[in-house]
């Protein structure tokens, strides 16, 4: 954890496990760290990354959260987040508008940003640590297939990050991609993927 963190601090950038798949990250808020990322990936700028966050109580600072979004994330009484999670065993990512504090290369050209909230112990305490979001795109080259567990990471991937961590590198347990779910400044929304 405390070479991961050192390396986020550096502006570099890591793979780590996280609720999903493996992934690639860094400081959410380093322009200069995302372009490493997006290099590495090989994939253009254009194409917006997820950002992970370890707390809902951070959202509004990052972006707007529209009454279905607060729904959605079970800050009202109503937790459909809990349910989803329960019903579908999959992460729930959500797409903000009005992304704000953010590297802007980071953000999509209408303002929105994806934001997931993760449960999983080790990117939760990352994000919590840096006090700052933690950008999560697979752990592959763009185009190729992502990688669903340690073994399974490219080499020029595993060269190119700064820091690899070792949390998890055994594991082998299935995981299931996000949902993804964008909510409009209108509160309307749209189902990416279920």
């Amino acid at each position: 954890m405390q070479a991961a963190l050192a390396v986020l601090r550096e502006g570099g950038i890591i793979a780590y496990p996280t609720d999903t798949v493996w992934g690639i990250g860094c400081d959410a808020t380093n322009a200069e760290a995302v372009s490493k990322i997006y290099a590495l990936k090989q994939r253009a700028d254009s194409k917006s990354m997820l950002v992970l966050l370890d707390s809902a109580a951070k959202l509004n600072y990052y972006a707007d959260v529209p009454p279905t979004a607060e729904m959605l994330l079970g800050i009202q009484p109503l937790d459909v987040r809990r349910q989803h999670s329960e019903e579908s065993g999959k992460p729930l990512t959500i797409i903000y508008p009005n992304a704000r504090h953010l590297a802007p290369n980071l953000i999509a050209e209408d303002s929105s940003i994806g934001i997931r909230i993760t449960d999983e112990p080790f990117s939760q305490a990352l994000c919590a640590q840096l006090k700052r979001p933690l950008v999560s795109t697979s752990a592959n080259i763009s185009g190729h297939p992502t990688a669903r567990f340690f073994h399974e990471i490219e080499p020029a991937i595993l060269e190119g990050v700064d820091y690899v961590c070792r949390f998890r590198r055994e594991d082998e347990t299935p995981h299931e991609p996000s949902s993804i779910i964008k909510v409009n400044s209108n509160d309307t929304f749209v189902i990416i993927r279920q």
